[in-house]
């Protein structure tokens, strides 16, 4: 008999977020907001000059040149997303797992996604023998693919691809004709810069890659909704924006005036957008690093998180424990820890992964403090895993997680 999901679980509606970065809004793109909404005139479809000309700076500093005819924007990156794949066309690769709205968003446009399994080293792009394997059997069996969206610095992984590892997956996907977005959100989050090579599609091949960047990641809050593309410079990369640009008049998508007018100052990356950037970007890491050493001593597994203010956790391990307290998949493990931690943890269900692996996303943002004082004393402390508040939610993520350990200890035969 088919299982039937309890109201929570199944409806896309009720689908993760992205990670929120628990932090208060930065008093300066508050003020910009402010000043900008007695606006009378909207913004075009695709974004205005000032907030095109902010994303073709921000991207030129990162070493791709872009036009303001190169670039679209949105009122966030979901339906952005919706309008390259309309615009594209055909069937949709996704690594698995992916973020959590992608396949929705080909679902709502009537055509397929298949997921393809990740590396083992990292996440956000497929394997690329995996990846080609899985266009043949598709195009065998009667489907199109034509596209391939991965990630750079991924969610729900919280891991970058090694150059090596991507090169060789766009290779495969170029080889079979397929078109790329590449969703670069976290780009701007890394924990370590100094240490992870990040080096996106777009470097490698810039005349088939089309960049998509979800201004919540690294710029605003993630109820002001914002998103930039970068298309190829070339006669089909035109095409494809204008058709992009066609889906986004139809949707209504364009980015609210005084939004666009944060958004293009947080672009600009002033010094004091960037030093908040900075300074969360560094707390979000120490937070994520402390859970991951707490999630690994209590016997669970994981990818250490580089990345974005998140981490993914696989509790196989742990699983005669968790079958214990009624947990056997991602749907109960993800109730499990909501419980336990008292904050959201979408399980890996969510985001494509085997809905009977005992895996899910675990948030840091909750883990910063109550209100917004607690976590402004956290974003500036020299070492905030030693504020009281921060380690006592850190210690109570511990318990739970020992919990599970000590279980599986006392069920071990005696050697």
């Amino acid at each position: 008999m088919p299982r039937t999901l309890p109201e929570g679980h199944g409806p896309v509606r009720y689908g993760p977020p992205a990670p929120d970065p628990g932090l208060p809004v930065l008093p300066e793109l508050a003020a910009v907001l402010a000043a900008a909404a007695g606006r009378a005139h909207s913004e075009p479809p695709g974004g205005g000059p000032a907030l095109l000309d902010a994303a073709a700076g921000y991207w030129r500093r990162r070493g791709m040149p872009a036009e303001r005819s190169q670039l679209a924007a949105a009122s966030g990156a979901a339906p952005l997303l919706c309008a390259l794949i309309a615009a594209t066309g055909g069937d949709v690769l996704l690594p698995r797992p992916c973020t959590a709205w992608w396949a929705p968003q080909v679902r709502l446009l009537g055509r397929q996604a298949f997921h393809v399994a990740t590396p083992a080293e990292c996440g956000g792009a497929p394997d690329p023998y995996v990846l080609l394997e899985t266009v043949r059997r598709v195009r065998a069996e009667g489907g199109d693919p034509r596209l391939l969206v991965l990630s750079v610095a991924d969610d729900p992984t919280a891991t970058v691809p090694p150059p090596e590892v991507l090169h060789a997956t766009v290779e495969a996907a170029l080889g079979e004709g397929l078109r790329i977005v590449s969703d670069e959100t976290w780009r701007d989050t890394l924990h370590h810069p100094e240490e992870t090579v990040l080096i996106g599609p777009a470097e490698m091949v810039p005349q088939h890659v089309t960049v998509l960047t979800d201004l919540a990641g690294a710029f605003l809050p993630g109820d002001w909704p914002a998103a930039v593309a970068r298309f190829p410079d070339t006669e089909e990369g035109a095409r494809l924006r204008a058709r992009a640009l066609d889906v986004l008049t139809v949707l209504g998508s364009s980015v609210a005036a005084p939004v666009a007018a944060a958004a293009a100052y947080a672009l600009g990356e002033p010094a004091e957008v960037t030093g908040r950037l900075t300074a969360a970007v560094r707390l979000h890491g120490k937070v994520a690093e402390a859970v991951h050493r707490t999630a690994l001593a209590a016997g669970a597994l994981g990818r250490a998180p580089v990345a974005g203010r998140h981490l993914y956790v696989d509790f196989g391990p742990l699983r005669d424990a968790l079958s214990e307290r009624g947990v056997s998949d991602a749907m109960e493990l993800e109730d499990h820890l909501t419980e336990r931690l008292g904050m959201p943890v979408p399980g890996g269900h969510r985001f494509g992964d085997d809905l009977g692996a005992l895996r899910a996303r675990i948030p840091v943002g909750p883990l910063l403090g109550a209100d917004s004082g607690q976590r402004l004393s956290a974003l500036t402390a020299s070492d905030p895993l030693e504020l009281p508040h921060v380690e006592r939610a850190l210690a109570a993520a511990a318990g739970a997680f020992d919990d599970l350990q000590a279980d599986v200890q006392r069920t071990e035969p005696p050697r």
